[in-house]
């Protein structure tokens, strides 16, 4: 006889955006059409090509942690942390595991820490060795988040850091959903965080010409996925968690079932470090895997949250990509990018946009791809220009695309017990 598989659904949320920081900021901000782009103000980027960024406004984290805590934590650590505690909480799981050892974290992250990073360099340098904090040497470590939060709620089971650039999220969710299929933990805390808006960041995307530079007087206008006059992605900061649970893990103790993480896949273009294979090929072998992972076929999927970065490459490729899965059925998928409104926050984008998806599959609303003016004609498709649209959900797929050649998509679904 053979066992099935256990289901794996979402029971919790937790986000810290540039639209705000809770969950339902984060999904009234996006059906609002509103960006979360401005001036930059962590640095002085004036002498900058581009001087725009998503930062969070309003989180306090001493709203969560104590000044000691606070100084220990990079800002990444704190908003992934704040994110998980909130996420927790809306689970209505206890504070601390019942079965420590039953519970998991993976964690998505690019380049996290970055900030502890470059303080550490500047005083081994500036000051010698004997002002180095340790608490600080050790925040620079890229698994910092993620054990962080196996502290704070007692999860003793696997504790991971994924960290294939901007698919990092997206993997970490369907490496959660995979710990929980084989039976390794009942519950796995998941998602990704990024706060990298240093100078020395922005000056290398800058160098890679992969940022906007005619919009530094209109910052709201300068994430524009799909668009004609699109010119680069607009980096940001920001964290998502979700709580991921076996499905009879969930009912037995009354859980809230938002979705079911129903398959997931990562593929590589092995083709070059920045760029996209113009062929599209690995990005629809990622969807094509992670579609028949959930056991469905293409014509299932009702919407898909692009990666959208608004560079004219992976635009014109993801665009591709979708065609080459979905033929002429692509033109009946409702597709939109979100980062049109957060930007572009590398590691954590994957998991902000799957809460997106399950809100999506939720509230029965798309949200738009702002910004969506000058129509492309080599980019053809239903990119919910500019408002969002009301439409029944039952699965939709989130796709992210990486530095490196990385390629990840996760397939949400509406659950039905």
């Amino acid at each position: 006889m053979i066992n099935k598989r256990p289901r794996v659904v979402i029971t919790g949320m937790g986000v810290i955006s540039v639209l705000g920081t809770s969950l339902d900021e984060y999904w009234e901000g996006l059906l609002e059409g509103r960006s979360g782009i401005g001036k930059i103000t962590q640095f002085d980027a004036s002498d900058y090509p581009c001087q725009i960024a998503g930062e969070i406004s309003g989180f306090d984290p001493g709203d969560y942690f104590s000044p000691k805590e606070v100084r220990r934590m990079p800002r990444s650590s704190q908003i992934a942390l704040a994110s998980a505690i909130n996420a927790v909480k809306h689970s209505g799981l206890p504070d601390e595991m019942a079965k420590p050892e039953r519970a998991g974290v993976v964690l998505g992250t690019a380049i996290s820490g970055i900030d502890f990073t470059d303080k550490t360099i500047s005083v081994t340098r500036e000051k010698g060795y004997r002002h180095l904090s340790p608490f600080v040497g050790l925040g620079i470590i890229p698994n910092f988040p993620a054990f962080l939060i196996g502290r704070q709620f007692q999860c003793k089971g696997p504790n991971s850091t994924i960290t294939t650039a901007c698919a990092a999220s997206t993997q970490a969710i369907g490496d959660a959903a995979e710990l929980i299929r084989r039976s390794a933990a009942d519950i796995v805390i998941t998602g990704g965080t990024e706060a990298l808006l240093m100078d020395f960041i922005i000056g290398i995307f800058a160098k890679m010409q992969g940022l906007p530079t005619n919009y530094n007087e209109q910052p709201t206008k300068a994430s524009r996925p799909f668009d004609a006059k699109r010119e680069g992605f607009v980096t940001a900061e920001g964290a998502a968690v979700l709580v991921l649970e076996n499905e009879e893990h969930a009912k037995a103790r009354g859980a809230i079932i938002y979705a079911e993480v129903a398959g997931h896949a990562s593929s590589s273009d092995a083709y070059h470090m920045a760029a996209p294979s113009p062929d599209g090929a690995g990005p629809a072998r990622a969807m094509q895997w992670a579609i028949e992972d959930a056991k469905l076929s293409p014509q299932d999927i009702d919407y898909i949250n692009a990666h959208g970065t608004s560079t004219q490459l992976n635009d014109k490729t993801e665009t591709r990509a979708i065609k080459s899965l979905f033929g002429e059925y692509a033109y009946d998928i409702a597709i939109s990018s979100t980062k049109s409104m957060v930007g572009h926050a590398m590691g954590a984008s994957g998991a902000l946009e799957a809460v997106a998806c399950v809100k999506a599959i939720n509230h029965g609303k798309i949200p738009p791809t702002i910004n969506y003016e000058h129509p492309d004609p080599e980019l053809d498709l239903d990119f919910t220009p500019n408002q969002y649209r009301e439409m029944d959900v039952d699965v939709a797929i989130s796709n992210s695309f990486g530095l490196g050649s990385q390629n990840a998509c996760v397939v949400l679904k509406k659950y039905s017990g």
